[in-house]
């Protein structure tokens, strides 16, 4: 995986889970979605990304994503709860999820600029 399609990967999550919070249907369960390593940018994480482990903006990356991670999963408890969370995930918006997000794309575009 490239940077690029690192963030395709990112962003292909994030529209996933955008639409399950429109509708939520209890298909997606807290724990799993916490967990940062069983998404592909995760697996690339923790694989073959550990090249770039020297850089600050891969340390940068491991923790806005375990940050995305866990805001994600705390929507989903929400979701599944019946509470209104899908404005949470757009883009602009205060939320921890949002900031993590974007937070993860800029870390990624940070190593790709120096690598």
């Amino acid at each position: 995986m490239n940077f690029d399609e690192a963030i395709s990967a990112h962003l292909a999550w994030r529209l996933k889970f955008s639409s399950y919070l429109q509708k939520p249907d209890g298909s997606l369960n807290p724990a799993e979605v916490g967990s940062e390593i069983r998404c592909d940018l995760g697996k690339w994480i923790a694989g073959d990304g550990l090249e770039f482990f020297r850089l600050p903006e891969f340390r940068k990356l491991k923790l806005e994503h375990a940050r995305f991670h866990k805001a994600a999963a705390e929507l989903v408890g929400r979701a599944n709860r019946g509470e209104k969370v899908a404005a949470e995930v757009e883009l602009g918006t205060r939320s921890e999820f949002a900031s993590a997000s974007t937070a993860v794309v800029l870390a990624i575009k940070g190593m790709k600029a120096k690598s």
